[in-house]
């Protein structure tokens, strides 16, 4: 006699979690690439807005102050969504939160 898994309890079990564990894995990625885009761009257009300032009113001006806070707001906020943040000039994501808030100082 042979025994049928979609028939029996566990068989039906198995099914239910692996069809909700498959799900759950697929619905996932494309909000963590979408949260990862939003960070990428958000950081990236910080610091676009940064060297503009700098540009445009000078390295120690308030445009520049204001732009550079508002890439450590966006480091952050990456940061805190997901543990990693973007590198704008090495077009890579960071791991560790080791950014410096003066890597834009004049050498």
């Amino acid at each position: 006699m042979r025994h049928r898994w979609n028939n029996s309890l566990f068989g039906k079990t198995a099914l239910a979690a692996a069809a909700l564990a498959g799900f759950l894995m697929f619905t996932g990625v494309p909000r963590l690439r979408a949260e990862n885009f939003d960070c990428q761009r958000r950081v990236a257009r910080a610091d676009h807005r940064l060297h503009e300032a700098i540009e445009h009113h000078g390295y120690r001006s308030q445009q520049a102050e204001r732009r550079r806070h508002e890439l450590r707001e966006a480091r952050e906020r990456c940061w805190n969504t997901g543990h990693r943040w973007w590198n704008e000039h090495e077009h890579r994501w960071h791991t560790e939160r080791d950014w410096d808030d003066r890597d834009h100082d004049q050498h």
